[in-house]
């Protein structure tokens, strides 16, 4: 991997897109580099700031897939991010529209779901992104509740839009669990890594250093792909909730239309009975 510098940090971030191979790509190169962390979170939220408001998002995706899939190897970014990420937050809201939002949301959900930081800060972070409306986590009563209403009121006019279930779809073509290469590169991995036993093979501190390295290499790899699998069952479950909703409510508009073709059915029948 290339050198760390601020200049070159801040050039990675200015390329920054919002593919997810883009974001897991920056996210692998500081994971590598986070003896720098205090560094990298300063760079990142000043950059946040001077971002346009449609890139704004996409920095708090990097945070996340860096704050999830560092925590194997320490907990500095973790650490590092905590001071910053309520005001990030506040930021990215402040010029968001109600998309960008929901896509907030679902950041704060999983850092919940996770408990990556403690309570207070989640808290912080709720208020920053709901206010007062949802300023309290609600409790799993309140929650159960709330999808038996939703169920309730489904009608045919409000159904899943169809454009954001393709492209629900169509984000899941590139999902972790079919990337060949990945698996190409897991499966390659030598065989010093499943059998301990052949560690008595290194002989001097230069072999030790060069196994080592490769085993660094291999546990970043394996983060990498654990922290998209998390995400693609994360998107998985959000896609099988937007089918069965969509599902659902065209199967009322098709109650419906039935309900209609039958009563025209009857209304032609009886006035074919009165012109005859």
């Amino acid at each position: 991997m290339s050198a760390f510098s601020e200049a070159a940090l801040e050039r990675k971030l200015s390329e920054l897109s919002n593919s997810q191979q883009s974001v897991q790509t920056l996210s692998l190169w500081l994971i590598h580099h986070r003896k720098h962390s205090p560094l990298i979170v300063t760079v990142w939220e000043r950059e946040l700031r001077k971002a346009k408001p449609n890139r704004k998002l996409t920095f708090l995706y990097l945070a996340n897939d860096v704050i999830q899939n560092s925590k194997r190897k320490g907990p500095e970014f973790t650490k590092d991010f905590a001071p910053v990420i309520v005001e990030a937050f506040k930021h990215v809201a402040s010029e968001s529209d109600e998309t960008c939002k929901k896509h907030l949301g679902r950041v704060l959900s999983i850092w919940e779901e996770r408990s990556v930081y403690e309570n207070d800060v989640l808290e912080q972070l709720r208020q920053a992104l709901y206010g007062d409306r949802k300023g309290r986590k609600r409790t799993f009563e309140q929650i159960k509740a709330d999808e038996n209403n939703c169920s309730e009121r489904c009608s045919p006019s409000e159904p899943p839009q169809t454009t954001d279930l393709i492209r629900a779809l169509q984000e899941l073509e590139n999902a972790a669990s079919g990337d060949a290469a990945v698996h190409q590169k897991i499966a390659s991995l030598p065989v010093e890594f499943q059998d301990v036993s052949l560690l008595d093979r290194i002989t001097d501190k230069e072999s030790g250093e060069q196994l080592s390295k490769m085993v660094d290499d291999a546990c970043m790899l394996l983060a990498d792909y654990n922290g998209r699998l998390a995400a693609e069952i994360d998107d998985r479950k959000q896609l099988t909730r937007m089918l069965s909703d969509f599902l659902r409510c065209q199967k009322e508009i098709l109650t419906e239309k039935e309900h209609k073709l039958e009563l025209w059915s009857i209304i032609l029948l009886f006035l074919d009975g009165l012109i005859w």
